[in-house]
């Protein structure tokens, strides 16, 4: 028998009987109102904001919310088990921290509270390479916990040989290569506010603990901040990567890679054909392509195209157990969650990004359970109906 996330709920009940009540909402929809009131313009316009006038993030949500879950009655959910198989690595459900960088903007702990609050809860925790804690020390808080790198791939290929070696050492066990960033997107969130935390040197920690990335660099660091950062700048992303370009990652990374960002069958096919080991059906969040399909209406045709042939995931617009579980009818394998725990984190730190975890899981227990199913791998295609737009 599998864990039963649902008994989350009566510890808050049994809890409520000495006067006690969860410090956050357990409607996670609600978290990124009180961030609001509760953090600086700046960094919450980074993590909620997205690209032009946010049309794909609320397509991203419509898109979830469109499907609707039609339960089934009579079925044996009394032992239920949410544990699967992905990419070759037991998960106790299937749900993993998607990378989200600078989060020392919402945090002192940043990182470092993020991923002791998923291993304590047995989820993956995928470090972003844009993170404020090097990858060592994020590493070093885990312990033997599973945890994923995921790689801003850096025009300087020493640079990113480096990212990937260090990765390697650090235990990091599978590769999540974001696509969709090659140049950052027209964010008015940002703009308006002149907000880019790179500019002044947060989110940088792996590029200035890097000896290749410190090889290019006339001077230390610490005597010249400002040319590191333009450094940083110049070398972030490429626009100029092609497909070809995968064979550069699969020669050294032997472990499995997954492509985020993939919205498109025919770039699903081409990953596939590349060797890769996964996609993550993804619009960034809406945070790159403003008028974009939203992630969960391009999930279907990707998990048709290649279902068989690749570990298809899920991330953008997750913020509850129900999403996930539609995420999981229309054929991801598990999904990916960002801005929810990044609230709980500015919220309340490590314990604010545990209660996320343990929310959303207890969250898609109850919704399987409810809706006729003892875990995840019975769900399907017939569980939903789409409502017409």
């Amino acid at each position: 028998m599998g864990k039963h996330w649902a008994d989350f709920q009566y510890e808050i009940y049994l809890n409520g009987m000495t006067g006690a009540v969860p410090r956050l909402p357990t409607d996670l929809t609600r978290l990124e109102q009180l961030t609001e009131q509760r953090l600086g313009p700046g960094p919450v316009g980074y993590v909620a904001g997205s690209a032009g006038d946010g049309s794909t993030a609320r397509a991203n949500r419509a898109a979830l919310q469109r499907r609707r879950i039609v339960p089934r009655m009579l079925r044996d959910v009394h032992e239920r088990d949410l544990s699967v198989e992905v990419l070759g690595r037991s998960l106790p459900a299937p749900m993993a921290l998607a990378p989200v960088g600078v989060l020392s903007i919402m945090h002192p702990d940043a990182e470092i509270a993020a991923a002791r609050a998923a291993a304590a809860q047995g989820v993956p925790f995928t470090l972003s390479s844009a993170s404020s804690t090097p990858m060592e020390q994020v590493a070093e808080a885990m312990g033997d916990a599973e945890r994923w790198f995921q790689l801003y791939w850096a025009k300087d290929p020493e640079v990113a040989r480096s990212f990937l070696g260090r990765a390697k050492a650090s235990g990091f066990s599978v590769l999540v290569v974001t696509l969709d960033t090659p140049m950052l997107a027209w964010r008015p969130r940002d703009l308006d506010q002149a907000y880019l935390p790179f500019l002044h040197g947060v989110g940088t920690a792996n590029y200035f603990t890097d000896p290749a990335f410190r090889a290019g660099l006339a001077k230390p660091v610490h005597e010249d901040p400002n040319a590191a950062v333009m450094h940083f700048v110049g070398m972030f992303s490429d626009p100029a990567k092609t497909w070809p370009d995968l064979a550069f990652l699969r020669e050294h990374w032997d472990g499995p890679i997954v492509l985020k960002g993939i919205l498109h069958p025919d770039d699903a096919r081409a990953a596939a054909d590349a060797g890769m080991d996964g996609v993550v059906v993804s619009n960034h969040g809406g945070r790159q392509v403003a008028g974009s399909i939203g992630a969960a209406d391009a999930l279907p045709r990707v998990v048709e195209a290649v279902g068989d042939r690749l570990t298809v995931l899920f991330d953008s617009g997750i913020r509850t157990g129900d999403d996930i579980f539609k995420a999981l009818a229309l054929g991801a394998k598990a999904a990916l969650v960002g801005r929810p725990y990044a609230y709980g984190l500015g919220l309340d730190g490590q314990a604010g990004v545990e209660h996320v975890i343990r929310c959303l899981l207890a969250e898609l227990d109850l919704t399987l359970a409810l809706s006729g199913h003892a875990g995840p791998t019975t769900v399907g295609p017939t569980d939903l109906i789409e409502e017409s737009a």
